[in-house]
Formats: structure tokens, C-alpha cells, sequence
């Protein structure tokens, strides 16, 4: 149902790969809420996903962007304010990419070029979008800017290995971003510790069908689903939210603040 949260507002959103990306529900849904957006991802992942379907769906403009590269960021900016016909209002970072979790590598044995790879794309990328805007000027005042985390960045979880660092790294930039842009022009900057998602990017992870289950019968709410997120996103994105900021919101169906379920008792006594 669609309530016209974002009518008028103007947005970037990354990360959309295809169907079962977060990104992509984000997407779906600001489109029905009036939001008028381009959509950006790196060129490689464009080529391996469906982000044509999603940009003739929603009337987007694509213009690709290497999220690491601030000459690239700056073009994304400057030619989304050219197309949208002015500022930004709100802006999704979901990217996340670690080679060492692909390789199979343990956080002892870790690759410390691929680990910085990971730190750069995942986490650093956030504060090169932040900076462009800020120097280029582009976002309007009580803007929002939104990330997506995980628990890792605060509890231990053994096979997230180094994105754990990465996601830390976000979350810390969220803080030390929103305070700036905060002063400056009233913008927004939070990140949403999200479920363990069926995505393209968690389905990389080993023993990630395992884990999704786990979370599922810990959480008194089960797991927050993409479509979920996707909802809570554009409530960070609208008016309604505009005196949050600097947080790292869960978003996990109660998973977070639970120690240990009814269900997971049950499954251990067997």
C-alpha cells in the first residue's frame, strides 16, 4: 500500500543486482511512494545482474559507478542531479564485497590485500559517497543517508570474518558522517543492522542456509525479510524519521536483544 512517503523526493540507490537484493526491493518500493531516483552499481555487477528490468520498471536512469573510485562518485552525483532535475533527498549504500570470504580464507589466514579490498568496497566506499555530496553540495537539507549493516560489526560470528571489520568501519563513519552532515544541513546518516537475508551476496557465505535458520528461530519475530527492510528504509528516507540520526537501527525481528529461544532449547536437547 502505497501512502506517498517519498512524492518529490529525489534519490540514489545502489546495489540492486537483481530480485533478491535488498537494494532492489528499495527500489520497488520508493517508486510507489513517489520517489524519483537513479540507480547506480559497479560495472562488473552490472553485467552479471537483471538492474535493465529493474531501471525500465521504476523509470530509472542507470549510471554505473565503481563505489571505491571518487572520480566515478563525483560523475554519479553530478549527472543524478542533472537527470532528476535537482538535489539529492535521499541515498541507499548497499555494497558489500569480501574476497577473502569467497576464497574460503579463515580471519586468521586472511589476505591483507584482499582484506583492505574488503574495507574499501564495503565500508570506506560510504564515506567517498558522503564526501562527493558534501563538496559537490548535492544533497538539500533533512536529507538521509542510509547503510546496511549486520551484527558482525558488534558480536563475533566466525565465518563473516573480515566484513566484520568492514561493517564496524560503516558504522563508525555513519556516526562521524552524521555529525558533520548533521551541523551542516540538517542530512541524516544511519545504518540498519539487517537479518540474514537471502540475497545474492549472503548466499556466498558458507553455512549461510544453516545460520538463516538459526537466526529464524531465535528472533521472537523470525527474520526480518528483504521486503521488510526494504519498508524500513523508506521510512528512514521520509519525513517521518528526520530526527533520527547517527544510529545503527536492528532491524532482526528481535534477534539482537534475544539470548536464547524456546525453539533453540529444543533443538539442542534432541
Amino acid at each position: 500500500m502505497a501512502n506517498n512517503l517519498l512524492k518529490g523526493k529525489r534519490g540514489i540507490i545502489s546495489g540492486a543486482l537483481d530480485e533478491n537484493s535488498i537494494a532492489w526491493h528499495v527500489a520497488e518500493r520508493a517508486h510507489e511512494e513517489g520517489a524519483t531516483f537513479t540507480l547506480t552499481n559497479a560495472p562488473i555487477a552490472m553485467r552479471m545482474g537483471k538492474i535493465n528490468e529493474l531501471a525500465e520498471k521504476t523509470g530509472s536512469e542507470i549510471i554505473p559507478a565503481d563505489a571505491t573510485s571518487v572520480e566515478e562518485l563525483e560523475n554519479l552525483f553530478s549527472k543524478s542531479q542533472e537527470v532528476l532535475g535537482g538535489k539529492i533527498d535521499f541515498v541507499l549504500h548497499s555494497i558489500g564485497m569480501s574476497p577473502n570470504i569467497r576464497k574460503g580464507k579463515s580471519y586468521g589466514e586472511l589476505n591483507y590485500d584482499w582484506y583492505q579490498k574488503s574495507i574499501d568496497v564495503s565500508a570506506l566506499s560510504f564515506h567517498k559517497m558522503m564526501a562527493v555530496a558534501e563538496k559537490q553540495d548535492a544533497m538539500n537539507e533533512w536529507g538521509s543517508v542510509v547503510g546496511l549493516s549486520y551484527i558482525a560489526a558488534q558480536r563475533t560470528y566466525p565465518f563473516y570474518t573480515d566484513m566484520a571489520d568492514a561493517k564496524a568501519v560503516l558504522e563508525s563513519i555513519a556516526r562521524g558522517y552524521g555529525y558533520r552532515l548533521g551541523k551542516a544541513k540538517k542530512i541524516r546518516v544511519n545504518t540498519i543492522s539487517q537479518s540474514p537475508t537471502k540475497t545474492t551476496a549472503g548466499a556466498g557465505i558458507g553455512g549461510f542456509d544453516s545460520f538463516f535458520d538459526f537466526a529464524d528461530k531465535m528472533s521472537p519475530l523470525g527474520n526480518a525479510l528483504a521486503g521488510d527492510c526494504a519498508n524500513y528504509c523508506i521510512f528512514l528516507f521520509s519525513d517521518l524519521s528526520k530526527m533520527i540520526t547517527m544510529q545503527n537501527l536492528f532491524h532482526d525481528g528481535g534477534y539482537s536483544n534475544t539470548g536464547i529461544s524456546e525453539e533453540i532449547i529444543e533443538q539442542m536437547g534432541k
